[in-house]
């Protein structure tokens, strides 16, 4: 993916470093929400970088790789316990300050995959299906989903019996027959539904 004409406009606007932010992890039933947050000078070329979900695992290993080498990364990280007690919504807000937060060199300017408001002191502006459309933002997505489900892979050995590895803590067939053997561990959102009605039965209770 090349860099996007509102990348390029930005940077001719005297924006040097746009950072694109993108998360991994809303819809699991377990385990943290992660995003990044990435700036990739325009003089850097890595070709392949797309969207994370359309690349393998082997792809995106690859990329992240030369993303971290060759660009500049901030990593933000809310934990299953403050997805319970905030909200997702509010999760998914300060998800992206954490990562804004944490990249070394301050961005002038963000590119946030999706819609929604948020309460930066940096210009900003949010594009649907942005990890499909704009460079740095594609970064993001690769970045944060190779950090989740390393993660994930570590939590799958402390919590074996839920196969972590397999489906990173998303609602598969798999995941939910772990549960109804073993119950919830420590990782699970007890705020989600299907987590709940284990817990606490049946919703109409």
């Amino acid at each position: 993916m090349k860099g996007s004409p509102l990348e390029t406009s930005l940077a001719k606007e005297g924006f040097f470093h746009v950072a694109g932010l993108d998360e991994a992890g809303r819809g699991p039933w377990a385990g943290p929400l992660i995003a990044a947050a990435v700036v990739l000078p325009s003089n850097i070329r890595i070709p392949g970088i797309n969207d994370s979900k359309q690349l393998t695992s082997k792809k995106r290993l690859e990329l992240f790789g030369k993303i971290l080498k060759k660009g500049i990364v901030g990593l933000g990280i809310v934990t299953n316990r403050e997805i319970d007690k905030k909200g997702l919504g509010y999760a998914n807000k300060l998800v992206f300050y954490r990562a804004v937060e944490n990249i070394s060199v301050k961005p002038d300017y963000l590119l946030i995959d999706g819609i929604g408001k948020y309460n930066f002191d940096i210009p900003y502006q949010t594009i649907k299906f942005g990890d499909s459309l704009i460079r740095s933002i594609a970064a993001a997505s690769i970045v944060a989903k190779v950090v989740r489900d390393t993660l994930m892979d570590s939590y799958s050995l402390r919590y074996p019996e839920y196969d972590f590895c397999l489906h990173k803590g998303y609602g598969t067939k798999l995941h939910l027959a772990r549960l109804k053997k073993y119950g919830p561990c420590l990782l699970h959102r007890q705020s989600f539904a299907p987590i709940k009605e284990l817990v606490y039965g049946s919703k109409n209770r």
